[in-house]
C-alpha cells in the first residue's frame, strides 16, 4: 500500500518536558537569592538569623506533622523552604527570632497541612503567617530600623533575642526604631525619594526595600516562565491607573510613581500573589485576579487604618479564586460518545 506524500505524522514541535514542582520552587528560590543578598547588605546578621528563623519554622513544622511516607517527599518538593524564605522576608529586620520560628510553623501549618497539603490550600502559606504574626504581635511587626552600613553587619539587633513569653512584645522591639516610607507619607505627610525607594535605601521588610532589585528579577522568571505574567502586570497597571486618578483628584495622595516603589507592592506582586496553587489558571482569571488586587491595595493605602493592604489584598483575592475559576474556565467543544454537544 502507498504511502499518501501530502500525509506527514511526527510529533509536535513544541513538546518538551513538564514543569516539575521541584524545578518550580528552585526556579523561584533563585529567583529571589538577589533580594536575599539585597536583604543581608542592608540589614546585616539580623537578615540572616531572620530567615533562618522562618525556614527553620517551616520546615520543622512541614516534617513533625507529615505522615512518615511522605516525610521525604514533602520537604524535597522545596514549598516549605520557599514559604520560610518568602515569609522571612515580609518581617522587620528587627523582630524576635522566637516570632519569626513561630510564624513560619503557623504558615505550614494552617496555611498549608490544614487543606491536606501542597495544591489543596486556598491562601498563600506565606501570607498565612505574616497575617497570624500581624494579628499576635502587631507592635512587633510593626516596628521597623533603619538599614545599617557595612561595618555595623555583625551587630544584631538586640529585640532579635527576647525571650518568649518573658516580656511584652512592646518591650521587646528597639529602641531606635523609624517609619516605611508608607508610614512617613500617610501619618506625616512626607515622601520619601524615589532613587531611595529604588535602590532600598529605607526602612520596611526585608525583602520590599530595593524596588529596582525586584524589578529585573520579576522580568527574569517572567522570561522563564516561572509564573503568568498577567498577574504582577494587572497588579501594577491596576494601581498605576487608580493611583494616577485619585493623585490628580486631590495632590495630597501618593504619586502613582510613589504607590508602585513603595511598600511590598512589588514584592507581592512577583512573588506571593503569582503563586499557583492559589491564583487563577486561566488567563482571563489572571487578569481578575491581578485587577482585584490592585484596586483593594489603592483602598486600603488611601483609606483603611493601616499603611500597607498589598498582604490582604493577596489573602482576599486568594479567597475569590475559586470563584473566578469558575466564571473564567474556558468551554469545552465536541460531543459526547452518545453524540450530546458540550456546552
Amino acid at each position: 500500500m502507498m504511502r499518501d506524500p501530502r500525509l506527514l505524522v511526527q510529533s509536535a514541535p513544541f513538546l518538551r518536558r513538564g514543569i516539575t514542582t521541584p524545578r518550580l520552587m528552585m526556579d523561584v528560590v533563585l529567583g529571589l537569592l538577589p533580594v536575599v543578598l539585597a536583604a543581608i547588605y542592608f540589614f546585616g546578621i539580623s537578615a540572616i538569623a531572620v530567615l533562618v528563623a522562618t525556614t527553620a519554622g517551616a520546615v520543622s513544622t512541614e516534617w513533625i506533622f507529615s505522615s512518615k511516607e511522605k516525610r521525604g517527599e514533602s520537604l524535597l518538593d522545596g514549598s516549605a523552604i520557599l514559604t520560610g524564605i518568602i515569609l522571612g522576608l515580609c518581617l522587620p529586620p528587627g523582630i524576635a527570632l522566637w516570632m519569626a520560628f513561630l510564624g513560619g510553623a503557623v504558615g505550614i501549618g494552617l496555611g498549608k497541612l490544614a487543606f491536606g497539603g501542597l495544591g489543596q490550600n486556598i491562601f498563600n502559606p506565606a501570607l498565612i503567617g505574616r497575617a497570624f504574626l500581624q494579628a499576635a504581635f502587631p507592635t512587633s511587626i510593626t516596628t521597623w530600623s533603619e538599614h545599617g552600613t557595612i561595618t555595623e553587619f555583625f551587630t544584631a539587633r538586640p529585640s532579635n533575642f527576647a525571650l518568649p513569653l518573658m516580656q511584652a512584645p512592646e518591650a521587646a522591639v528597639d529602641a531606635v526604631s523609624t517609619a516605611t516610607p508608607l508610614a512617613y507619607i500617610k501619618f506625616g505627610g512626607e515622601a520619601a525619594p524615589l532613587n531611595n525607594l529604588l535602590l532600598g535605601n529605607t526602612a520596611g521588610s526585608l525583602g520590599e526595600t530595593c524596588a529596582l532589585l525586584i524589578i529585573i528579577c520579576g522580568v527574569i522568571l517572567a522570561i522563564r516562565r516561572t509564573f503568568d505574567w498577567r498577574i504582577p502586570v494587572s497588579i501594577l497597571l491596576t494601581v498605576a491607573v487608580f493611583s494616577t486618578l485619585m493623585w490628580l483628584i486631590n495632590r495630597e495622595y501618593p504619586s502613582p510613581q510613589y504607590m508602585l516603589l513603595s511598600g511590598g507592592l512589588l514584592f507581592g506582586a512577583v512573588y506571593m500573589a503569582t503563586d499557583p496553587v492559589t491564583s487563577p489558571l486561566a488567563p482571563r482569571g489572571a487578569w481578575l485576579f491581578g485587577i482585584g488586587i490592585g484596586v483593594l491595595v489603592v483602598l486600603i493605602r488611601l483609606w483603611g487604618g493601616l499603611p500597607e493592604g498589598v498582604m490582604y489584598a493577596i489573602l482576599l483575592m486568594n479567597a475569590a479564586t475559586p470563584l473566578i475559576e469558575r466564571i473564567t474556565q474556558p468551554r469545552a467543544f465536541g460531543r459526547t460518545l452518545r453524540g450530546e454537544a458540550i456546552v
